[in-house]
């Protein structure tokens, strides 16, 4: 089996805990969460999430309760590239550095497979990318992108 399909899980000292078990995951609040509180997924879909889900690694944080409190998924080739998004940690569970353990996770588990880069996008928490070893892409005149569905 290869390390893509392996769950990982992992724990914090303050009793949070990480895991990438597919079939843990709260799809259901995820796609709340993102439909009505992320303002780069504001009104996607349920089946949207679905399918971003089914296709993608996820990673999402627990309470010391076992509830969900953030989510975080990567989608990649395993060969060459990951992109690293819908991040979102839930408003209670704020500036406890979270943000920062689900991107350390994702970039620590993808490293086995000596991918190129790992990108992500963000608009307000570049410090919170920074503490996982994210830095500002180089070149950013040499990215384009194109917005089929919209």
């Amino acid at each position: 089996m290869s390390l893509c399909c392996l769950n990982m899980i992992t724990s914090r000292q303050d009793g949070y805990e990480l895991s990438t078990d597919p079939d843990r995951l709260d799809v259901g609040l995820v796609h709340h969460w993102l439909s009505t509180d992320a303002f780069w997924a504001l009104g996607r879909s349920r089946d949207a999430v679905e399918r971003s889900v089914r296709h993608s690694l996820n990673f999402a944080a627990y309470d010391v309760a076992g509830c969900q409190v953030a989510y975080a998924r990567v989608v990649t080739d395993w060969a060459t590239f990951a992109w690293l998004c819908d991040v979102y940690v839930v408003s209670g569970h704020r500036g406890k550095g979270l943000g920062t353990w689900l991107a350390r996770a994702a970039r620590d588990h993808l490293a086995p497979y000596r991918l190129k880069r790992i990108l992500l996008s963000t608009r307000d928490a570049h410090e919170v990318y920074a503490k996982a070893g994210f830095t500002p892409f180089p070149n950013p005149e040499c990215l384009m992108i194109s917005s089929p569905a919209q």
